[in-house]
Parts: structure tokens; C-alpha cells; sequence
């Protein structure tokens, strides 16, 4: 058997941060009366979420780091209210992520596919998401007791795609890079990450994206396939 451990992402990988966020989101939305600015809840996605998945591309690049993150994603939004003060935008981001560990909604397969892959490997999270929520989220989806150890970006001290978390991460699991294999979601931090850290890749790419720049190990469109490769 070539590999003996596995990372794998967590959000959009086996938990369904899609689903999950935007139904937090709606919450928000009712709950802090953003429905007095926006004509609907998509008028009001539309505007939050471009802004919020630019912040995290530049907190992975290290331009921002973790406060500017979570206090402009929601002053942002706040400033349609007429708000501009940190304390509020802090109040709503806490709020909004103590809702997600809530959410148990996972990628289909999931919890298929992390039977299968325990009796073989041993099995790390590779996170770039918050402690505060990332073990809760982890717990709460009855996905914990399938891992090894999660490893994440503030443990580090640096965020995937970076090649220095990867290392991070094989010194913390004792893993040999030729016996590791990267699971992941994201092409541009988990595949472009590990393939740089001389990591093999197995992207799952349920859209069917385009490759850019390099073949991965593995692609798969849903998490059933990767079985055939494991």
C-alpha cells in the first residue's frame, strides 16, 4: 500500500460549508433585520459572500491576517445598517460562527467513505478554518472519532496553500512525504499546496474544473470515487 496517512480539508471537503454558511447566513439575515436593506436574501448573499471569499483569498496569502478578516467580512455588510464599529462586526462574526458548529450537514459519502479509509490510514485533518469552531464543527458532525489529530493554519502559524504547513503538518504526524496523500476541495490551497510541498494530490472536483498548470495525482467528482484509488 503506497500510502500510510492521509490529510484531508474539512470545509467543502466532508463538511458542507456551502449549505451549512448559508444557512447561517439566513439566519443572520432575519435575526439582524438586513431584510430593512435588501431587497432578499440573495440580494444580500450576493453582496456578503464576493467580499467574504476575497478576504479569505487574502488571508491565505497572508495580506491580512486573522482579525482584519473576521472583523471586515461582516463591517462590510454592517455599513448598509449605517454601522461602522468593530465591536458590532466582532459581535455578529462570533455569533455567525457559533451557529456553524451547529450545522451537521456533510458532503454525500462522507461518513461512507471515512469507514472505509480507517481500518488502513491514519487520518488528519488539514484545516485552514478557526480552532474555536473547527473541532466543535468536527464533533458535532459525529466525524471526530474518525481522526488521527487535526492540524490547523493557527497551529502553524502559516494557511495552505503555503508549503510550510504541509511540513508542519508531517513533522506533527511523524508522516513521510512519499506515504501521504493531500484530499482536498480547494485547487488552489489544498492541490497547488500539496503538489508545491512535493505532497501527491487527490482533488475533489465535483464541478469539473479546469486543471491549471499541472495534472493532480487524482481527480474524483464525488467522494464515492475515491475508493478505486484507496
Amino acid at each position: 500500500m503506497k500510502y500510510k496517512n492521509l490529510f484531508i480539508d474539512l470545509d467543502d471537503t466532508l463538511w458542507d460549508t456551502y449549505h451549512n454558511n448559508k444557512e447561517c447566513l439566513k439566519e443572520v439575515y432575519v435575526d439582524y433585520l438586513f431584510d430593512q436593506q435588501f431587497d432578499s436574501f440573495e440580494a444580500f448573499y450576493d453582496v456578503y459572500m464576493p467580499h467574504n471569499l476575497q478576504l479569505w483569498a487574502q488571508y491565505r496569502n497572508h495580506e491580512i491576517d486573522r482579525n482584519t478578516l473576521i472583523v471586515e467580512r461582516f463591517r462590510y455588510i454592517l455599513r448598509f445598517q449605517g454601522i461602522e464599529d468593530v465591536a458590532s462586526a466582532l459581535r455578529l462574526n462570533d455569533d455567525f460562527l457559533k451557529r456553524t458548529t451547529t450545522k451537521t450537514r456533510l458532503i454525500p459519502g462522507a461518513v461512507e467513505l471515512l469507514e472505509y479509509l480507517r481500518p488502513s490510514y491514519k487520518l488528519y485533518i488539514l484545516s485552514n478554518g478557526f480552532r474555536e469552531v473547527q473541532f466543535l464543527k468536527l464533533s458535532n458532525s459525529g466525524l471526530a472519532s474518525f481522526f488521527d489529530r487535526m492540524i490547523l493554519s493557527e497551529d502553524a502559524n502559516i494557511q495552505k496553500p503555503h508549503k510550510e504547513i504541509f511540513d508542519y503538518a508531517l513533522i506533527n504526524t511523524n508522516s513521510r512525504r512519499s506515504e501521504t496523500l493531500m484530499i482536498g476541495d480547494s485547487w488552489d490551497a489544498d492541490i497547488v499546496g500539496a503538489h508545491n510541498a512535493k505532497i501527491d494530490q487527490l482533488w475533489l472536483n465535483p464541478e469539473g474544473l479546469a486543471e491549471s498548470g499541472f495534472t493532480p495525482t487524482y481527480t474524483v467528482r464525488s467522494l464515492a470515487e475515491i475508493k478505486q484509488f484507496l
